[in-house]
């Protein structure tokens, strides 16, 4: 009797079994979705760091988004830059756009001695919580907060904290434009821009958008919104909006007149020749 029983149950389970491999067969068969064998080149031919700075969930993503892609010319990678790309189109048969060199830039410039500290914050050591919770140690509710949240998440070791000035630095020649640090900033001071000919560009190393008396007594390199740099500019590239100015990089050539007029020296030059 017992051994009956057995039976009838290892049956029962082998027939149960039976079926649900062949409804899974089936279900397989149905849905069997067929993979382009291209986006496994595609992928291989990135640098596979998974940033996301293309807009899409991984190099894989963009892999597969890069297949598809109608207007390839939108389609790029921060981070592998025009070689990359031209891999990449080399591999679909497509024809990829040249784009010019992105780099972060810190657009603010209130370090220690220019912007001194009237108060101390003592809760956790981030700038989201401390942008969350508290306006800053200094008279300028713009500025950089100093706790390094860009740094800790640039994958390329590209960012650093200055202990002497307190503000972050990008290295030049690491940084990928990849865009973490921007987002990581909760004050929004890092921007990526045209790294330039020759690394040579010229902007505005200041967000605060208070008065110009106001904006002078918490930062000595501040922006008060004079608009004399708005007046020089011969190839009008800056605008002057909510007592800011703004250098738009597409338009600036470089001609540096705006640097020289600001009173304050908010605008900053980079990489150019000492001025004999």
């Amino acid at each position: 009797m017992f051994s009956e029983t057995l039976i009838y149950t290892i049956g029962s389970l082998s027939l149960v079994g039976l079926v649900a491999a062949l409804i899974l067969y089936t279900t397989a068969r149905k849905f069997h979705v067929t993979e382009d064998p291209r986006i496994d080149d595609v992928e291989k031919a990135l640098p596979g760091v998974n940033c996301g700075a293309c807009g899409y969930p991984g190099c894989r993503g963009f892999a597969e988004a890069c297949i598809k892609a109608d207007d390839f010319s939108k389609m790029y990678c921060p981070v592998g830059g025009n070689a990359c790309m031209a891999a990449v189109a080399k591999i679909l048969g497509k024809e990829a756009s040249v784009q010019e060199p992105m780099i972060a830039v810190v657009r603010c410039a209130g370090s220690h001695d220019k912007r001194p500290r009237t108060s101390q914050y003592d809760g956790p050591q981030t700038c989201q919580i401390a942008a969350a919770t508290f306006s800053g140690e200094t008279g300028c509710p713009y500025g950089c907060l100093g706790f390094g949240d860009c740094v800790a998440v640039c994958r390329f070791d590209a960012i650093h904290m200055d202990p002497q000035t307190g503000l972050p630095v990008v290295d030049e020649e690491k940084c990928t434009a990849c865009g973490a640090c921007v987002t990581a900033c909760p004050h929004g001071i890092i921007e990526l821009r045209k790294k330039g000919p020759r690394g040579r560009r010229v902007y505005v190393t200041c967000i605060n958008k208070d008065k110009g008396p106001v904006a002078r007594r918490a930062c000595q390199v501040a922006c008060i919104g004079c608009g004399r740099c708005v007046k020089e500019c011969p190839f009008v590239a800056i605008t002057l909006e909510n007592n800011l100015a703004y250098i738009d990089f597409n338009k600036c050539k470089l001609c540096r007149k705006c640097v020289a007029v600001c009173p304050t020296k908010a605008i900053q030059e980079m990489n150019f020749p000492i001025k004999k």
